[in-house]
């Protein structure tokens, strides 16, 4: 076990840790990204991006090695194989961020970018058909079944917007629910119901994903009640089903709204002075590579000021106040 001394430590190498620790060796400070895998996120769960701008088409895996090679130019020290266990505040402002061999980095600052998890089926075939017909975002992967028959499973508000969103590129959307009715809130459940695209299987979930030269061809699905099973054709199936913010990590209370998102100021600036959180852990309405970046822009610059600050001993300037639920 060792302790390490930084500036700042990013938790996460996804899109957004490695912009900010791009950002902060452009700033010159004294930096690591902590990455339990490889640098990447959920870029490397994602076969084709086509709305990240300035790249038309470009595989998940290729953009992610771009993202690292930019920020290692700039200095950006990215560890990798280094799972974060805990992230506490101590009594003299100073932050722990412990991983999972006992090794401690000590800084002043941490810029928390561990994202979400998608909840899974937990079903044969869904690893293995992931990025080539199961896919966890609408508006990431929609546009590649233009004319498909396409599923989605869930019952919530997500579900049923991904459903109804999904209706502009596919020609049939089947909406699969294990219950009987939806949770999502009555006005999103009358767009379902409106649309003559999506056909809605209630009582039902998902066994199976299957399918064939690599790609996925059909779902078997059991009908909750009877028990009956059969075989529903399509190219492509969509889970929303819970989605899951990484903060278990924090040891402190940090503010976050009712599904445990983490809120920030404007500055991305969390209600813990000094810790900042950019990317999918953070409140916000959509979670996109595009917006994870743009976060992390503004964490690692306002980490500078605070450092800035700290220094000089000045008080950081008030951030507006941050509002929401409360653990």
């Amino acid at each position: 076990m060792a302790t390490f001394e930084y500036e700042v430590v990013v938790v996460g190498a996804g899109p957004a840790g490695m912009c900010a620790g791009m950002y902060a060796g452009r700033s010159m400070l004294k930096s690591v990204v902590l990455e339990r895998g490889f640098p990447g996120g959920e870029l490397l769960n994602t076969e084709v991006i086509e709305d990240y701008i300035g790249f038309e088409h470009v595989l998940g895996h290729e953009l992610a090695q771009k993202f690292q090679s930019h920020a290692e130019k700039f200095g950006a020290e990215i560890r990798t194989s280094t799972p974060v266990d805990t992230v506490q505040k101590r009594a003299d402002g100073l932050f722990e961020t412990t991983v999972e061999n006992g090794d401690v980095y000590v800084s002043p600052t941490v810029i928390v970018t561990s994202g979400g998890t998608p909840i899974k089926l937990d079903v044969p075939g869904e690893l293995e058909y992931a990025g080539k017909g199961v896919s966890y975002c609408a508006i990431c992967d929609g546009a590649f079944y233009r004319g498909h028959t396409i599923m989605v499973v869930g019952g919530g508000d997500a579900a049923c917007e991904e459903a109804d969103f999904l209706t502009r590129y596919a020609d049939k959307v089947y909406l699969v629910h294990r219950r009987d009715s939806f949770r999502a809130s009555k006005i999103v459940q009358q767009r379902v119901f409106n649309n003559p695209k999506i056909e809605i299987i209630y009582d039902t979930v998902v066994d199976a994903i299957a399918g064939a030269d690599g790609l996925m061809t059909h779902a078997r699905i059991r009908h909750v009640k009877t028990g009956a099973e059969r075989d529903l054709v399509a190219t492509g199936i969509f889970i929303f089903v819970g989605f899951k913010p990484n903060t278990g990590i924090l040891k402190d209370h940090v503010e976050h709204d009712a599904s445990g998102y983490l809120i920030t100021d404007a500055q991305m600036e969390t209600s813990v002075p000094g810790l900042f959180a950019a990317g999918d852990i953070r409140a916000q309405l959509t979670r996109q590579v595009t917006t994870a970046v743009g976060d992390a822009t503004t964490a690692a610059i306002a980490v500078e000021k605070f450092l800035t600050a700290r220094k000089n001993r000045q008080p950081t300037p008030a951030a507006p106040p941050i509002r929401g639920a409360r653990a």
